[in-house]
């Protein structure tokens, strides 16, 4: 999989995944951005949401169940402001159903797939992937 990431002349940046579903990130006012999107981290956070929701729903809908409403907490800490880098340290994903008859055990067990086995975005965190950093710089004609 391969994404491009393009600067947009301030803070921001546009991203172009394989889907083809552009998206922008952008830094808050306070560090110079336009608050044109969220930010890497608040992205973070709610592809880890958005991803074990997704397996639970596809789950609890093979189980027959009937999910009326479905809202995903999640929380990041990190270190206060000022250390470098600030990683997060804990990420806590609470998950909030709704629905006739939702049977509880079926409910954990779906979150426990997820989280166990299907969600490649809690994996990725766990797994700590090696990331290598290249660069060249082009040169431009006058």
């Amino acid at each position: 999989m391969k994404a491009n990431v393009s600067w947009d002349g301030e803070m921001g940046f546009v991203a172009d995944p394989p889907s083809g579903n552009r998206f922008v990130f952008d830094a808050h006012p306070d560090f110079g951005g336009k608050n044109k999107g969220p930010s890497p981290l608040e992205t973070l956070l709610c592809a880890l949401a958005a991803c074990t929701g997704m397996d639970v729903i596809s789950i609890l809908h093979k189980k027959r169940q009937t999910v009326t409403a479905y809202r995903i907490e999640v929380e990041g800490e990190r270190d206060p402001e000022g250390t470098w880098p600030r990683p997060f340290k804990r990420i806590v994903v609470r998950h909030i159903l709704e629905g006739p008859d939702l049977d509880e055990a079926a409910v954990q067990r779906a979150i426990e797939l997820s989280d166990e086995k299907y969600c490649s975005v809690s994996a990725t965190l766990r797994f700590k992937p090696e990331i290598e950093t290249e660069w060249r710089v082009l040169s431009q004609s006058s």
